[in-house]
């Protein structure tokens, strides 16, 4: 009898396979994937027109699984902005250097895509989206929870306020705006002038 041809395989094959068979099968690649398609979409359509299902297809992964890692579109931009997700790594150490550590990590990622999660939400609020608005309340409550742990004295909410709105200013000057010494000088120095700017706004509430 003639031998029987092998059966295709069912389903996709070749590394795409493997990508998604990994993710399913380790959580902390799937969230991975999920942050880094979530900054890619939100970045490239804004945060209104950025969808859950888009987000799960270019991660690899089901609508579902984003939803249960995240819960919702605003606690994944959330999760996606640098001002969250990079402030427990910084808060730990000397809080003299803490100035030193908030400007080399803001800028390490809000240079790191030239078009940014926090760039397209800051375009959407500029544009009046209520959306937007509620998720700069929300990261600012979730910073002045953070930096309670190192920042001191009655004002430290006021003053984690102030910093936000100077990255947020800083951000919208250098990669919305585009004009000004702020966007036309290198990381590096941006890194050494807003350390000395967060530095001397926390002075009063520094240990």
């Amino acid at each position: 009898m003639p031998r029987s041809e092998p059966r295709p395989p069912v389903g996709p094959t070749g590394p795409a396979a493997d990508r998604g068979t990994r993710r399913r099968r380790d959580p902390e690649a799937s969230r991975a994937a999920i942050l880094q398609s979530a900054r890619d979409v939100f970045a490239e359509r804004g945060y209104a027109r950025a969808t859950i299902r888009e987000i799960a297809r270019r991660a690899g992964v089901t609508h579902g699984l984003v939803m249960r890692h995240f819960g919702s579109k605003e606690q994944l931009l959330l999760a996606a902005l640098p001002g969250t997700r990079h402030i427990p790594e910084i808060i730990p150490g000397d809080p003299a250097t803490l100035p030193a550590r908030i400007a080399a990590s803001f800028v390490e990622q809000t240079e790191s895509s030239s078009d940014h999660a926090l760039i397209a939400l800051i375009r959407s609020a500029a544009a009046g989206d209520d959306a937007p608005m509620r998720l700069f309340r929300a990261l600012e409550r979730s910073a002045v929870d953070a930096y309670r742990e190192v920042l001191t004295g009655p004002e430290s909410d006021t003053y984690v306020d102030l910093l936000a709105s100077l990255l947020i200013g800083v951000t919208f000057s250098r990669h919305v705006a585009r004009t000004g010494a702020l966007a036309e000088m290198s990381a590096e120095r941006l890194v050494s002038h807003l350390t000395r700017a967060i530095h001397a706004l926390l002075a009063p509430v520094l240990p």
